[in-house]
């Protein structure tokens, strides 16, 4: 019953901007962190950002300073602010939430939404 559903990717021109969100359902996420990662076809998943319970964030370099990370922690609800969009962010893009941190190794994950920046 524990579902992650992303929502808001799509196609955009190389500087635009895309707001994904992550809606977590299906038990009480206290203290767990949310993340997102991406993906692209032949490679492994790649950080993006997540942020703890408490607010904490952290971001891949390759995205600082474009992405912004933030939760409403009431909705179990994480979203990533993209801004100054590069074809090279077009990935597969997957939230996940983890006990403590949100990694490969988090324990639930989404169906992943993708996001294409033309050029």
């Amino acid at each position: 019953q524990v579902q992650l559903v992303e929502s808001g990717g799509g196609l955009v021109q190389a500087g635009g901007s895309l707001r994904l969100s992550c809606a977590a359902s299906g038990r009480a996420f206290s203290n767990y962190a949310m993340g997102w990662f991406r993906q692209t076809p032949g490679k492994e998943r790649e950080f993006v950002a997540s942020i703890t319970w408490s607010g904490d964030r952290y971001y891949a370099g390759s995205v600082k300073g474009r992405f912004t990370i933030s939760r409403y922690n009431a909705k179990n609800t994480v979203y990533l602010q993209m801004n100054s969009l590069k074809p090279e962010d077009t990935a597969v893009y997957y939230c996940t939430a983890g006990q403590g941190s949100a990694s490969r190794e988090s324990e639930y994950w989404g169906q992943g939404t993708q996001v294409t920046v033309s050029s």
